[in-house]
């Protein structure tokens, strides 16, 4: 047996150092059927997935991806996390449906409605929203700028791991497709900031930009080019103004009102509240040039107006209102521009207005050229706001802030546990109510540690480690639920003290739920079943058998893991409290009902997790349990009161099927159980005896 364990360790270890293997997108017939009526799937757009969503009319309407070969975050099964996302052009989310995913507690255990639903609400939100999942906390949802998403009770690890993959494929998209679109919130106009302004003051501060152009300029530009004649009046009145233009951002009420007679104020008041995120940019120009063409259409883009910041365009439209502006302001053609915040502009900050001067050079058919002419606006930052970018929370200390308080308590427990396991193993074991005591401390690890914490360890995160390690990723998915990790990290490390018996024999809630039922049984005077020495050894080696076919499924049948990982029948007594499907409940009952009768068979004979912990019995750095020479010839004594047929007839303790219960110990230190005590006090008596 030993040789088969070392086998299994040098298998686990070739297996977490191969190399993986990308995930390659979904042909587009599996694609399209995921994609809602009215809208079709377009062109292909990139080799990772990407496509075109083409409304009714062929028209492209946003982006189509899946979220595997973008962000490939494994569950945790080790698998990722597959969703089908659909983006409009502004960075919205307009869909989001899961196409696959191993994850165990839905593939059976809680089912796979709750996971559909939770994508659900994604519908509407946008890449720059600060979306969580988890619910507000004391007062943190006042005023705060962040989106909840519900997530799933006993699952709120795989909603994290699929929620980060919906985000980071969606933002690796933006960032490929979608060039200047904003992934922070923007700044907006401050309600509250109330200023007397004039126009004189807004020209005097800056607030009010100016830019004019003589014709002089206007012919240097186009000097050397087929149209450098092609505008007399520039030639005959040079210094005269060609551009004469005010630039005025109408977000800040306090801005509009010293610009705007009071019913177009009043008249962009009531369009702002139907349209809260576009920006309002009035133009005055006084000079020949004019704002637009004659064949402007509007409430359309203006045909010679375009901007930019940080380089890249900013989308103008006509508001289509009338303007009409204070006294004071300068005369000429006024307009009103809007633009989306959302879409990158942060007004708050330095942008370019682009002017297109157009000349038309022959009478019939004549040759269009154009220069452009800039300027540059920035409205002063105090009259906006500029929500406080959150910065997205990586997943391990989200879910370290969501279990906190249960992390405490199992720091607590295992504090308190593992040193006396540790150092005051035989007090413990010596001690008249040891019974109870363990009963105790088992009695929390079901309740506590299983079903509070949902610290089930499963023979799934181990084959999750070997399919990721297999076929590439990130171990992410560890951390996203800590409190496991927890109980994973105290086991490991009790494998060097121990072996296999810290986690079995004490922190293991289904293996406490038969030791329960034991107990139970011998109170009602069942009678006990014990298989032969003979029939025990060959038992033991199922465990064994069911880790190597569970390994084997990994390389061969990856998709049918998780259901071949049911042998566990953890997921049912632990994780569901058993509210599942009847035949998985009546196994899982099967397994507690025989514990009444054979002593934590499902332990000792099938359990895969036990044959992987057995691992440990290899890697324990000493042999804790003290034996005498006479342990096994002729004391049998321990061998006989072991449940677990840990102890050879050589009086050698198998620690690789040794579950700590401590029995052994008790004997051992006790001079009226352990025969060679006993032996040696009746000696000593003899002795006493003779001498007088």
């Amino acid at each position: 047996m030993r040789a088969f364990l070392v086998m299994i360790t040098v298998l686990v270890v070739r297996v977490l150092v191969s190399p993986g293997a990308s995930a390659d997108p979904l042909p587009r017939e599996q694609l399209e059927p995921y994609v809602r009526a009215p809208f079709s799937l377009g062109e292909r757009l990139s080799d990772n997935g990407v496509y075109a969503l083409l409304n009714s009319g062929g028209s492209e309407a946003g982006y189509v991806f899946e979220t595997e070969p973008l962000a490939p975050l494994p569950g945790f099964s080790g698998a990722p996390i597959n969703m089908l996302v659909v983006l409009d052009l502004e960075g919205r989310f307009m869909d989001v449906q899961l196409i696959a995913h191993n994850e165990p507690i839905f593939v059976s255990g809680l089912g796979e409605a709750p996971f559909y639903k939770f994508f659900e609400q994604y519908g509407g939100l946008s890449i720059s929203d600060s979306i969580v999942v988890g619910t507000p906390y004391g007062d943190g949802a006042s005023g705060s700028s962040l989106v909840y998403l519900d997530g799933v009770t006993k699952a709120t690890a795989s909603v994290r791991i699929a929620h980060e993959s919906v985000m980071g494929a969606a933002l690796a998209v933006a960032r490929e497709k979608m060039q200047g679109l904003a992934t922070t919130p923007p700044a907006f106009p401050d309600p509250d900031h109330e200023e007397a302004l004039t126009w004189d003051d807004l020209a005097s501060q800056g607030i009010a930009t100016r830019k004019t152009v003589s014709n002089a300029q206007v012919d240097a530009l186009f000097s050397g080019t087929l149209w450098a004649e092609d505008d007399p009046e520039a030639n005959e009145f040079p210094d005269e103004a060609f551009l004469d233009l005010w630039i005025v951002d109408l977000g800040p009420k306090s801005i509009a009102r010293a610009v705007l007679a009071e019913d177009t104020f009043d008249e962009l008041q009531r369009f702002l509240a139907i349209s809260d995120n576009d920006e309002p940019i009035l133009l005055i120009e006084s000079a020949r040039h004019g704002l637009v063409s004659d064949d402007f259409v509007r409430n359309t883009a203006p045909d010679w107006i375009s901007a930019e910041q940080d380089g890249f365009p900013i989308a103008l439209r006509d508001a289509d209102l009338f303007v009409e502006l204070v006294p004071d302001a300068p005369e000429g053609a006024a307009m009103i521009l809007r633009t989306d915040r959302r879409l990158g502009f942060d007004p708050s900050r330095p942008w370019t207005l682009k002017v297109l001067a157009v000349r038309e050079h022959g009478m019939f058919q004549p040759e269009i050229g154009s220069v452009t002419l800039e300027s540059q606006h920035q409205t002063p930052p105090r009259f906006f706001l500029q929500p406080v970018q959150h910065v997205p929370v990586p997943p391990w200390r989200e879910a370290l802030r969501n279990r906190q308080a249960d992390l405490v308590w199992l720091g607590v427990f295992l504090v308190g546990l593992v040193p006396v396991l540790a150092f005051g193993m035989n007090r413990l074991a010596g001690a008249r109510l040891f019974t109870p005591i363990r009963l105790g401390v088992l009695a929390v690890v079901v309740g506590f540690v299983g079903w509070w914490g949902q610290g089930q360890l499963s023979i799934v995160t181990v084959l999750g480690v070997i399919r990721t390690a297999t076929e590439g990723g990130s171990f992410a998915f560890l951390v996203y639920d800590p409190f496991s990790l927890a109980v994973w990290a105290v086991a490991i490390l009790g494998f060097v003290a121990w072996g296999r018996g810290l986690f079995c024999g004490w922190l293991c809630p289904f293996g406490a739920l038969q030791e329960f039922a034991h107990h139970l049984g011998r109170a009602l005077r069942i009678p006990q079943v014990e298989p032969s020495p003979k029939w025990d050894r060959r038992l033991k080696w199922l465990k064994y058998i069911v880790l190597a076919a569970l390994v084997i499924t990994v390389f061969v049948a990856p998709d049918q893991v998780d259901k071949a990982a049911e042998v566990e029948p953890f997921k049912t007594a632990i994780t569901t409290y058993f509210l599942r499907e009847w035949y998985y409940v009546a196994y899982a009952v099967f397994w507690i009902v025989a514990a009444m009768v054979l002593f934590k068979g499902f332990c000792r004979y099938l359990c895969p997790l036990g044959a992987f912990m057995a691992i440990g019995g290899l890697l324990r750095g000493r042999d804790w349990i003290a034996r005498r020479a006479e342990c096994g010839s002729p004391c049998q004594l321990c061998r006989v009161k072991c449940k677990y047929g840990a102890i050879e007839r050589q009086g050698k303790i198998r620690y690789d099927e040794c579950f700590q219960c401590l029995d052994c110990v008790t004997i051992h230190d006790d001079p009226q159980q352990c025969v060679p005590l006993i032996l040696s006090r009746r000696k000593g008596t003899r002795d006493a005896v003779a001498a007088q």
